[in-house]
């Protein structure tokens, strides 16, 4: 019987540890973030250009190169169904594919697929 209490303690605590991540649920204009690594090889929650765009603007259309870049929020809107909408820029200045200075992202989605990473 003990051990069957100590197994249901052991077990209830390593779930409460697990629901304690840290996921940002709030955004505000200026916090920074770190571009992950998308699930398929295209972003989805990340509003990039897409590839004839980039290169029509004299870009390089290479989505490996937004891995590991870390980006400041321009810009926080709230739709009207409820999902939070973000503009961001890379931190140093640069461009996104030398061609978009400032992209869109769904916010909540980014985070909960790992396409943001708060840092």
């Amino acid at each position: 019987m003990i051990k069957y209490a100590i197994a249901l303690l052991f077990s209830v605590s390593i779930m409460n540890a697990q629901d304690t991540a840290i996921t940002p649920t709030s955004v505000d204009v200026g916090d920074v973030f770190e571009i992950g690594k998308p699930e398929t090889n295209k972003y989805k929650h990340i509003d990039f250009p897409r590839e004839n765009f980039i290169i029509k603007r004299g870009g390089i259309a290479n989505y490996r190169q937004a891995h590991g870049e870390k980006v400041v929020v321009t810009a926080v809107k709230e739709k009207k169904d409820g999902t939070t909408q973000i503009k961001i820029k890379r931190n140093d200045g640069g461009r996104f594919f030398n061609s978009h200075t400032v992209v869109t992202a769904d916010f909540k989605e980014a985070i909960d697929s790992g396409e943001l990473q708060a840092l």
